[in-house]
């Protein structure tokens, strides 16, 4: 594993920059993507405030670029998008203008879905919560469609929430695979849960053969907001895509 695409620093809800920046170093990675979160424009649970990238960004860059000249490893200056349909000009028009090194699109909510909190789900039915898993993908496609972003991050978060794993089903990831084999936008192999009570990757990789029957390959991401789980992260993640099949690129090679 050459490039960690996918952590966080203080500039969302991270770790100080220029830790996780030793913490890629004391993993041996070549490179490590700095992957802010960013959300546009309000939503309805209240997290543009605490995600203010689009206020912060150049002084995020400022930093990086100081950061840059004390050691080895390569930095990029990117982020991470939640990506909310209706705000797709906003969201192009963003990105035109911060001219990020490359852009996770994820999908964090849709329409009246919070994808990051059991609490919505704990007392609705089966059909309920199969109805609020089919719209997150609903909105991953579209978020594929849209061409907005180089990298798709974490495709079935709702497999994160104990109420709402084990609702994602085999057609919801041939779906999103579909989407990606017509897409410039390649996507990730997330270590988010691996240590935690999902305790696999992201996608599930009882599903990695839905994307390599579409020629569909991947980029790797440890999701970490703190040095110790990248250091701890990194080499499961290699450990667990060692054996697999899906093809794996680096994300330079997305952006040549």
């Amino acid at each position: 594993m050459q490039t960690d695409i996918h952590t966080h620093t203080t500039f969302s809800d991270g770790s100080d920059l220029s830790t996780m920046v030793g913490a890629a170093e004391d993993a041996g990675l070549n490179g490590i993507g700095l992957t802010d979160h960013c959300i546009v424009t309000a939503d309805a649970f209240g997290r543009r405030s605490k995600y203010d990238l689009v206020e912060t960004y150049e002084r995020r860059r400022e930093l990086i670029e100081t950061v840059r000249t004390d050691v080895d490893v390569s930095l990029y200056d990117a982020t991470e998008m939640s990506y909310v349909e209706r705000d797709v000009d906003a969201i192009r028009e963003f990105l035109r203008t911060a001219d990020f090194d490359y852009t996770v699109g994820s999908v964090h909510f849709a329409g009246e879905y919070d994808y990051t909190s059991d609490a919505p789900y704990v007392d609705v039915s089966a059909e309920a919560r199969r109805a609020a898993v089919e719209r997150y993908y609903d909105a991953v496609v579209s978020l594929v469609e849209s061409e907005l972003f180089d990298v798709l991050g974490h495709l079935d978060l709702p497999e994160r929430l104990e109420t709402l794993r084990g609702h994602s089903r085999p057609n919801d990831y041939d779906r999103v695979a579909t989407a990606l084999a017509a897409s410039r936008t390649v996507p990730e192999v997330n270590a988010g849960r691996i240590n935690r009570s999902l305790g696999r990757l992201h996608p599930n990789p009882s599903m990695f053969s839905r994307f390599e029957d579409h020629g569909v390959e991947f980029v790797l991401g440890s999701d970490s907001h703190r040095p110790d789980e990248l250091t701890d992260r990194v080499p499961a993640l290699q450990a667990s895509i060692d054996d697999a099949t899906i093809e794996l690129v680096e994300i330079n090679e997305v952006l040549a």
